[in-house]
């Protein structure tokens, strides 16, 4: 990824938010979810980063459908010895193509001298649980809070584990 590619990321990121959290999240919070705001924070967080986040890209036909950021696993603030998957988003125009697989596939290729990987699903949200059990993620018991408008959304953690 490079910064050029930081608006139609948030582009993804935003549509992908408000297509798979309708109904597991307040409406209104999804509305006003901003592509402009998003791709600001992104350009920023790139110009901070110390290269610890790694983000892919799937593309076809030279376009952007798909994004994952991956790096190590963040326990509050400390990293630990293992990896995480901080994020995986397809334009939803293109869901059912594979470029999740792939985006997936990729990241876990890529962490396999962790011994773990770990990442954080919305407990409501059935089909993305269905794509992480498929890809040999399980939930590991691990659920936090995420406050979304308001309101609290649990989100339950997955592992899988890597050669490492």
């Amino acid at each position: 990824m490079a910064l050029a590619d930081c608006d139609r990321v948030s582009e993804i990121r935003v549509r992908g938010w408000q297509h798979a959290y309708q109904g597991l999240m307040p409406q209104s919070y999804l509305d006003g979810l901003s592509i402009a705001a998003d791709a600001e924070r992104r350009r920023a967080r790139w110009a901070q980063g110390d290269g610890s986040v790694v983000n892919l890209l799937a593309e076809r036909a030279g376009k952007v459908l798909g994004w994952a950021a991956y790096g190590p696993y963040r326990d509050c603030d400390v990293r630990t010895g293992d990896a995480e998957l901080y994020a995986i988003y397809v334009d939803p125009a293109h869901l059912g193509a594979g470029l999740g697989r792939a985006l997936l596939a990729e990241a876990v290729e890529r962490c396999s001298s962790y011994p773990r990987m770990y990442l954080w699903v919305l407990r409501g949200n059935a089909p993305a649980r269905r794509f992480y059990e498929r890809a040999g993620f399980r939930p590991d018991g691990a659920e936090e809070p995420f406050e979304a408008g308001g309101v609290s959304v649990p989100e339950v953690r997955y592992v899988r584990d890597l050669p490492g």
